[in-house]
């Protein structure tokens, strides 16, 4: 998807089906006066959301049970604006959420021109600074590996810049962005490289030229890695799905991929979600692909789409996340994707919510504490002085006859 830019725990196990979900997020209301006005659709009542039905015998229907306190765990974020305004808005989703942290800061480089692919004008600043204010936080940087990279360039020119980029004459571009990373103390950045590459819509996309193009994501990753200090990981996510070309053909390499993502929002329209993970090249592919390439999966958008509210999309990917643990996950927040910043989907942020949130329901107001009196104790009875029984006396044998 094209990322929108503007100017500018628990230690229980929690249980829930998805008409608890939603009941105990409407239960609580929202955060905040402007957060009433944000989501003033949620402050209706809303009844309780039936469970979608599902092939019979299906294990996998949207009343499965799974760890709320995993989920709140897990490293996860949302991307709501690439420029700096994206962590003043990071900090309100976050009170959105009763307080729960978001570990994740996920930001996009300008495709436009190469300067700014190189995190140039101090763009990277904010999000460097973001990083370092705690030691378990998670910077995800995505990275146009073209310029002019949403031109809608034909099959024919993008392979061309393909065959250039093989030959090297664009790495000087990735090492004055690692460099920038390492003097900024953003040294664990995880970058994802050319995002969606199996799909048509970005100018660095893999189709035209597959070869070509794992070689310039081995030669991008070779340059930045060169950099003294760097501990950088390079997350591979194409779409979910075949989309243009099967995605394993664009695969760089396990030498040269530390994660393997997905970008995986809720579409085509009428796809249900078990549809979803059993598409080729979906959802269970990924998850196989990687565990045999021994490699962490991430999801670094994923949100609603072509199918509007859907409740069941939205607990159904909750509940994925937390079976197969992500190393991270950052839902897309804009419309129509998203559950804080789109008014058009209550039902589905208010799932999220009562998932993602420090505390499903507020905590009890403390009653009057009322002394008890101790329970009377019975004294047990004293044990009988045992008697001794009498010696008994011989008797004397009767007197002899004269």
């Amino acid at each position: 998807m094209t990322p929108r830019r503007r100017r500018s725990v628990h230690r229980r196990l929690a249980f829930i089906t998805v008409g608890a979900l939603v009941s105990a997020a409407l239960a609580w209301g929202p955060a905040s006066p402007a957060d009433a006005a944000r989501h003033s659709d949620l402050q209706r009542a809303i009844p309780v959301v039936p469970a979608a039905p599902g092939p019979p015998g299906s294990p996998t229907d949207v009343t499965r049970s799974y760890s709320v306190a995993d989920v709140r765990r897990a490293a996860f974020g949302a991307f709501l604006d690439s420029e700096p305004e994206g962590l003043v808005r990071l900090k309100e989703f976050s009170g959105w959420l009763g307080g729960t942290e978001l570990r994740v800061g996920h930001t996009y480089l300008p495709g436009d021109v190469w300067e700014n692919i190189e995190g140039g004008f101090g763009f990277l600043d904010s999000w460097a600074n973001w990083r370092l204010a705690k030691p378990d936080r998670l910077l995800v940087l995505n990275v146009p590996l073209m310029e002019h990279n949403e031109a809608q360039f034909s099959d024919i020119a993008v392979a061309r810049l393909l065959r250039r980029a093989a030959a090297g004459e664009f790495d000087d571009h990735f090492q004055r962005l690692a460099q920038r990373l390492v003097t900024l103390g953003a040294t664990d950045t995880v970058l994802v490289l050319g995002w969606e590459m199996n799909g048509s819509t970005y100018t660095h996309r893999c189709g035209p030229d597959p070869e070509s193009w794992i070689r310039y994501w081995r030669r991008i990753v070779t340059v930045m890695r060169s950099v003294p200090g760097q501990k950088f990981r390079f997350d591979f996510a194409p779409n979910r799905g075949a989309d243009a070309v099967p995605w394993p053909k664009c695969y760089p390499g396990d030498d040269f991929v530390d994660i393997v993502g997905m970008d995986s929002y809720d579409q085509p329209h009428g796809m249900s979600f078990d549809e979803e993970v059993s598409e080729p090249y979906g959802l269970q592919f990924q998850v196989d692909f990687a565990r045999r390439h021994h490699k962490p999966i991430s999801y670094p958008e994923w949100g609603l789409y072509r199918n509007g509210d859907n409740v069941t999309y939205m607990l159904r990917m909750l509940a994925w996340m937390d079976e197969h643990k992500p190393l991270y996950n950052t839902i897309t927040d804009y419309c129509p994707h998203g559950v804080w910043g789109c008014t058009g989907n209550p039902r589905s942020a208010a799932t999220y919510r009562a998932v993602l949130a420090s505390s499903l329901l507020p905590e009890p107001t403390p009653g009057p504490v009322v002394p008890v009196p101790p329970a009377p104790v019975t004294p047990e009875p004293p044990e009988p002085t045992p008697v001794p029984l009498p010696t008994p006396v011989p008797t004397p044998p009767p007197p002899s006859s004269p």
